[in-house]
């Protein structure tokens, strides 16, 4: 994943409120689990969304909320528990000023697998144009698990990025079929990169 915007380290207060709302997620206590969520250190806000969301006791407007905190780390955490709530749409956190949380809510519309027009084209211009090769790898997976025949000239073009980028896109192609993506897979098969190549053997053997 894209390098993560650290978070200062909390102090021995802040440390034992995070162990007390980490375990309020396994107690079945979701008042305490919930206080988190208005604690001042970004570790306890984000150890509050999971814990919640263990407990089956998170509210949508409490995670749509936390797409707009103050700290990337709790953006990240929430775009990550996003990934069980395909009614939240990612949006917003599609066009998040850190690419760390860009690259996790690329990955939920993944989980998500139908999303709407507005989603489907930010992961279109992502793939395709976002300077970090991470996001670009998350929104072509993206893609892939979407399946729409829209996200597929974007696939298309991993299949010509680095490496690592290469090989989701190769993955990516298996909703699709047709002259271009028989041509981006013959390409793989003899890419110089070993992993694409296996990437394109599996996928070929499984057609």
């Amino acid at each position: 994943m894209t390098t993560p915007t650290p978070s200062p380290t909390p102090t021995p207060l802040a440390a034992e409120r995070r162990r007390v709302v980490a375990l309020a997620g396994h107690m079945g206590d979701p008042d305490t689990a919930r206080a988190g969520l208005d604690d001042p250190e970004p570790t306890v806000r984000g150890t509050a969304l999971g814990a919640l969301h263990r407990l089956g006791a998170l509210r949508h407007d409490e995670l749509r909320s936390s797409f707009r905190d103050r700290a990337a780390h709790v953006r990240r955490r929430a775009a990550e528990v996003g990934a069980h709530y395909p009614m939240i749409s990612m949006i917003d956190l599609l066009h998040d000023t850190d690419a760390s949380v860009v690259e996790v809510a690329a990955w939920s519309c993944g989980e998500h697998e139908i999303v709407d027009d507005h989603v489907l084209d930010r992961l279109i211009e992502l793939a395709t144009g976002h300077d970090d090769a991470l996001v670009r790898e998350a929104s072509v997976a993206a893609l892939g698990a979407i399946g729409d025949e829209r996200g597929l000239p974007a696939i298309l073009a991993g299949c010509t990025d680095k490496p690592a980028v290469r090989r989701r896109a190769v993955l990516a192609l298996a909703p699709f079929d047709g002259d271009e993506v028989e041509a981006a897979l013959a390409a793989a098969l003899v890419d110089r990169d070993w992993q694409v190549r296996q990437a394109a053997e599996d996928l070929t053997r499984e057609n």
